[in-house]
């Protein structure tokens, strides 16, 4: 039977691999890898500038904006609290766990708290069957396991229920799932009838299974967090996306955000206000699921760099099609950004056809080699999640992280 072993995320003899993104420059396309020692021998607010070396094996990497680079409002909050977590020893009753869905930025939260990823064994038997061993006591501990429930979603989330249930078994005192992508969200509601709401029995599902507390990123609708009946923590990971694009330097005068469609204005407009630019709606019509046909354009974006903002890029049906109407408006440059970059068939060849200047997701959702186009940045929000955490930890508050 296949197995995958997390063991400590760093160890004093192994170097681990970090990509890093410049600019949207011409050079932006050029990828390179650069190692380093993640030591605790710097502050946590400095910037750290990689080495260019050549690209590793010949293949191509997603560029990741390096993780000690800390978004703005970021930066004071770590250096508040940076004399509280030298390592792992001084919190012992803190332990965070990996499942087998996106190690990497486990890996990277871990760096970024000066912690280590607990000991785990999940296996897979010959029929499929999931397998799950804790390596280390957590009784009594404050246990946090990072699982996104990203395709295959199924599979994913029944391993994220099986680690619940081994710490559970294991007599942790609080289990919090970290779900940084969670699947089943958009079945928030039924729009026909017979239909299931999956996002509320997906709830139902951890909360049953032991999770004392979920800890999310930019849920596809605020409702969802009423479908737990425990406390969910919702991280919004918008400042780590615009305080990328107000590093652009491009003038709030020539910028204009843009929803793909009606639900997601709020979210549109939160950026708006971040970025002091004027709003726009694409105003679309679900024709069936995952096809959208665009209909009219509300604002104005003639000469402007467009600015396209949704929760998710699935298959780029919506936010493409949304692409080709401001361009016939006149836009300039068209940017489009997601926190979550599920990239379904076909949205790699749709989101590389030459209708962005750039494509900006977040790293909750691990980008595969093949889905790598030139187009594409991903940003991390290993720093942002680490700090949730440590105020989850702490029993302090979370919305502060955001004023």
């Amino acid at each position: 039977m296949a197995s995958f072993t997390l063991l400590s995320s760093f160890s004093s003899t192994k170097k681990n691999t970090r990509i890093s993104s410049f600019s949207s420059s011409s050079t932006a396309s050029s990828l390179y890898r650069t190692s380093f020692a993640p030591k605790r021998t710097r502050p946590l607010n400095s910037v750290i500038n990689c080495g260019i070396n050549e690209p590793a094996n010949e293949k191509p990497n997603v560029p990741i904006i390096n993780d000690v680079i800390l978004p703005t409002f970021l930066q004071a909050k770590c250096s508040e609290n940076a004399v509280t977590r030298d390592n792992t020893k001084l919190n012992p009753k803190l332990k965070l766990f990996s499942g087998t869905a996106n190690p990497s930025l486990s890996e990277e939260i871990a760096w970024n708290m000066g912690h280590e990823l607990g000991k785990i064994t999940i296996k897979r038997f010959a029929d499929g069957e999931i397998y799950v061993q804790l390596q280390e006591s957590v009784r009594g501990c404050d246990v946090f396991l990072i699982q996104p429930t990203c395709p295959p979603a199924n599979e994913n989330l029944m391993e994220l229920l099986v680690m619940i249930d081994a710490c559970r078994r294991a007599s942790a005192k609080n289990i919090t799932a970290v779900i940084p992508y969670f699947g089943y969200a958009r079945a928030d509601r039924k729009t026909q009838n017979r239909q299931s709401i999956a996002a509320k029995l997906v709830g139902n599902v951890i909360t049953e299974a032991g999770a004392d507390r979920v800890l999310a990123c930019d849920l596809h609708s605020g409702q969802s967090m009423g479908y737990f009946d425990i406390p969910v923590d919702h991280v919004h990971c918008q400042p780590v996306i615009t305080d990328y694009l107000a590093s652009k330097k491009i003038s709030s005068n020539d910028m204009v955000v843009v929803s793909p469609d009606v639900g997601g204005v709020a979210r549109a407009r939160a950026f708006a206000k971040k970025l002091d630019a004027p709003l726009a709606i694409v105003d679309k019509r679900f024709q069936e699921h995952n096809h959208a046909e665009v209909m009219n354009l509300i604002g104005d974006v003639k000469g402007k760099v467009a600015v396209m903002v949704d929760d998710m890029i699935d298959t780029a049906g919506t936010i493409c099609k949304g692409a080709e109407l401001l361009h016939e408006e006149g836009a300039r440059e068209i940017y489009a950004c997601c926190t979550h970059g599920v990239f379904s068939p076909p949205a790699i060849g749709m989101l590389s056809s030459g209708l962005f200047e750039e494509v900006i997701t977040t790293n909750t959702i691990p980008v595969m080699d093949r889905h790598y186009f030139p187009q594409l940045t991903v940003l991390s929000v290993a720093n942002l999640l680490g700090e949730t955490i440590w105020r989850v930890h702490g029993d302090r508050s979370v919305s502060s992280i955001y004023q």
